[in-house]
């Protein structure tokens, strides 16, 4: 007598993906193991340090106070007429960071994480979301501080703008640093799996994309002081059209154009797409060449 298997299956694991797949519903079904990763990279981060958290407050404060000392005081770059270099520089490098720290957790997504990738299932895309969302906790906290000293220097009689007009897109250039710094990161992941001098150069490679997108000064001093082609490099960088639009925002410094604004969200959105491209292909067949 032949029976007839109706059973029907919950979930299918295959490793034939569509070229573009972020499927919203498997990792809304996994959001428990994502808020895990995420518990475990601010917790694991500091746990054997003597400070802790509180080199998410250090490492801030001595790099502007470094980048005043240098590019300020020795260098004579102008920061405007009402802003104080240390407050400039501490706006800039609070948003940088937290596109660095997206971009180096997440470009070693394959190689830290073979291991528990050979043995079990779940949406590989969780880790570098993982990475992206525990940033978004340090970056928070630098952003508390960045508001304290402003306060400060508002107290202390500084004529500071916080430009309320344009305040909304202030969540629009988080978003778009995460997408950048997600996109980029799961990009370089996949090619550190047969490439490993990537992981080298990416340190390298990051502090010198941090002096060409206008962090330690503004557009303006690049515009009038670089050599033109170096020049319209940094203005068309979207990173550097990011942070000055953030410090506009807070310390009118700078300027917005919604032109470059669009350009730069577009850029962003297609930064993450190939990086979800590429990742999703390279997660198929890694595990043979980690």
């Amino acid at each position: 007598m032949n029976t007839q298997n109706n059973e029907t299956w919950l979930y299918t694991i295959s490793g034939k993906k569509k070229l573009l797949d972020f499927n919203f519903k498997e990792i809304w079904r996994y959001r428990d193991l994502l808020f895990l990763f995420v518990k475990r990279d601010v917790i694991t981060l500091y746990k054997q340090t003597i400070l802790g958290p509180l080199w998410y407050i250090i490492q801030p404060l001595f790099t502007a106070v470094i980048f005043t000392l240098i590019f300020n005081n020795l260098g004579q770059i102008k920061t405007g007429d009402v802003v104080d270099p240390f407050l400039f520089n501490l706006t800039g490098i609070t948003l940088w960071n937290y596109f660095k720290e997206c971009l180096t957790g997440t470009s070693s997504t394959f190689t830290k994480n073979q291991n528990i990738f050979g043995k079990v299932y779940f949406p590989r895309v969780i880790m570098p979301m993982s990475v992206t969302i525990s940033n978004l906790l340090k970056f928070g906290i630098q952003l508390l501080i960045l508001i304290g000293f402003y306060l400060y220097f508002l107290l202390k009689g500084d004529n500071l703008i916080l430009n309320y007009k344009y305040l909304l897109l202030l969540p629009i250039y988080v978003f778009m640093m995460a997408l950048l710094g997600l996109g980029l990161g799961m990009l370089l992941s996949a090619m550190t799996t047969k490439y490993r001098d990537l992981t080298v150069l990416l340190s390298f490679g990051v502090q010198l994309l941090m002096y060409v997108s206008a962090v330690p000064y503004p557009l303006s001093e690049a515009q009038e002081k670089f050599p033109p082609l170096v020049s319209k490099f940094v203005e068309y960088n979207p990173l550097a059209q990011i942070i000055e639009g953030f410090r506009f925002i807070v310390i009118d410094v700078g300027q917005i154009e919604m032109r470059k604004v669009i350009f730069t969200l577009v850029l962003s959105i297609l930064m993450f797409l190939l990086g979800l491209i590429v990742f999703n292909r390279t997660e198929k067949s890694f595990i043979d060449t980690v």
